[in-house]
């Protein structure tokens, strides 16, 4: 489903405000425009922000049984749909229709785990703690939140949020990348085909006006983010000051450490599926192969034997990898391999070379590999967001480890080893929030909680699993007395600190 222009979502319908800025959608394999998105102004947030305010105050009373029957109606939908929304995010971001499928699996995951919310929100009790006095504690919905997605999960990454906040009782702004704005209307409707009431799931499409007006609203109580470092901190420095809870998650440059001992064909996979899907566009791609030792000359050859086999094309056509999401990002990506050669890196695969099936103007750079990279180089110390992977060598696995603590980002990192010991040593000792051993991409499972350390995460709160209940409810303890009526109700005057006796 696409349409020329791509509008807001109010009240449960398509909201076109009165803005008169619009934005290019378009398909990456093609360099055609699909469609224009509108850009919201001032007043046009203004009014979603509104209608979320005057729908959450009903929505939180709603019972949590009703709230989890609509969050299971929409999962029921979804699920039966989730080739519709693949076809979608291919045709915007470019990533292939499996990959694309699999983000929504991926999704479909804490929508599972928000159907089970009746038990996390369960408060405690504690009878008789003085004479007389019961404790109690319950969680609230905070009312309305923000959400600001990025390009590259255009329907995966709000899940992590969305799905939370609403069974928690809370109504639900997002702001989608201007990049891949339609599958979050089309999301929107199958909320409304689930039964969820007006104004509690709201799409406000647009740029900074759009952003801004969410991080300075009032009404607005928290901000959930994923995008670039300095987009998250910018998030989490105006949101902060404005009194809002934020879990702002930003870039990062994951590392795979190899041992000599591991599995050498299994490294050669796992670094070409973690390097490569999604044409690099993962905030945990691996994008850095520390080899340890002397096995770098033999892992480099089997990763390029398997890149020679890689189809880059039309994510539509059955290909393995897909173009870039724009022109520019293309580029810029090109830029830095250019960065890496004149650094004197060895291009051993060089992606601009690619012959891509799909459109002449397609957004095309192929799988890049780059030998005898140095923590000096740009292409090392920078977040490139595309399909480069570079080998570092390192003499030891202690260099290796203080190479991966002393790199600024803390998002994702990766261990391959048949021991252990240095398996158990490396989790004890590594800097990074998300740690896989044998497994490129650790991303967590939903019951879990996902996000990174130092400049990956701006905020104290990572993504879904009990860490998102607790974020998008807030707590209350309540201390009562009930005197037994057979009892003077009045222990007389007590100025003193109360205490529990």
């Amino acid at each position: 489903m696409t349409s020329d222009v791509v509008d807001h979502w109010l009240n449960n319908k398509r909201f076109a405000g009165t803005s008169e800025r619009m934005s290019e959608v378009t398909n990456p394999a093609t360099g055609k425009v699909s469609s224009v998105v509108r850009l919201a102004s001032d007043a046009d947030a203004q009014q979603v922000i509104a209608a979320a305010a005057d729908a959450a105050p009903a929505w939180g009373r709603v019972s949590v049984s009703a709230r989890v029957r609509i969050v299971f109606k929409f999962r029921e939908l979804l699920a039966g749909r989730t080739r519709e929304l693949a076809e979608i995010i291919t045709s915007e971001h470019g990533k292939v229709i499996e990959d694309a499928m699999g983000e929504v699996a991926r999704g479909l995951e804490v929508v599972e785990f928000a159907c089970g919310i009746p038990h996390l929100l369960k408060g405690s009790f504690s009878e008789s703690v003085s004479t007389g006095i019961n404790v109690h504690s319950k969680r609230q919905p905070l009312g309305v939140v923000g959400i600001i997605s990025p390009f590259n999960f255009p329907a995966m990454v709000p899940m992590w949020f969305y799905p939370i906040a609403i069974a928690a009782g809370n109504a639900v702004i997002v702001k989608p990348s201007e990049k891949a704005p339609t599958a979050l209307i089309w999301i929107a409707e199958l909320w409304k085909e689930a039964g969820l009431p007006d104004g509690v799931f709201n799409v406000l499409q647009g740029d900074k006006v759009a952003v801004d007006a969410l991080l300075d609203s009032p009404d607005v109580k928290s901000i959930s983010f994923v995008g670039s470092t300095p987009i998250a901190q910018y998030v989490y420095e105006r949101a902060s000051v404005n009194g809002k809870r934020v879990q702002a998650l930003g870039g990062a440059k994951n590392h795979m450490l190899v041992l000599p001992d591991a599995d050498m064909d299994l490294v050669a996979d796992s670094a070409v599926n973690a390097a490569f899907g999604s044409a690099g566009e993962r905030c945990m791609a691996i994008s850095v192969l520390v080899a340890v030792g002397s096995i770098a000359d033999d892992i480099i050859a089997k990763i390029a034997d398997r890149v020679a086999t890689l189809r880059v094309g039309d994510g539509t056509l059955g290909c393995d990898m897909g173009p870039l999401v724009t022109k520019e990002h293309r580029d810029k990506v090109a830029a830095y391999v250019q960065a890496g050669v004149d650094a004197g890196a060895t291009a051993v695969i060089d992606g601009r070379d690619v012959r891509a099936d799909g459109g002449d103007d397609g957004f095309w750079l192929g799988p890049t590999l780059f030998d005898h990279v140095t923590p000096d180089m740009s292409i090392y110390t920078d977040e490139i967001f595309g399909p480069v992977l570079s080998v570092v060598r390192v003499d030891t696995y202690n260099e290796g480890v203080e190479l991966i603590n002393a790199n600024p980002y803390g998002n994702g990192v990766a261990l391959f080893t048949t021991d252990g010991g240095a398996a158990r040593k490396f989790e004890l000792e590594v800097e990074v929030g998300m740690i896989g051993i044998n497994v490129p991409v650790p991303v967590p499972m939903a019951y879990y909680s996902f996000g990174g350390w130092k400049n990956s995460l701006f905020g104290d709160t990572h993504a879904h699993g009990v860490e998102g209940v607790n974020f998008f409810t807030r707590g209350k303890v309540i201390t009562s007395r009930w005197a037994d009526p057979a009892v003077a109700p009045s222990r007389g005057l007590e100025l003193a600190f109360p205490t529990m006796e």
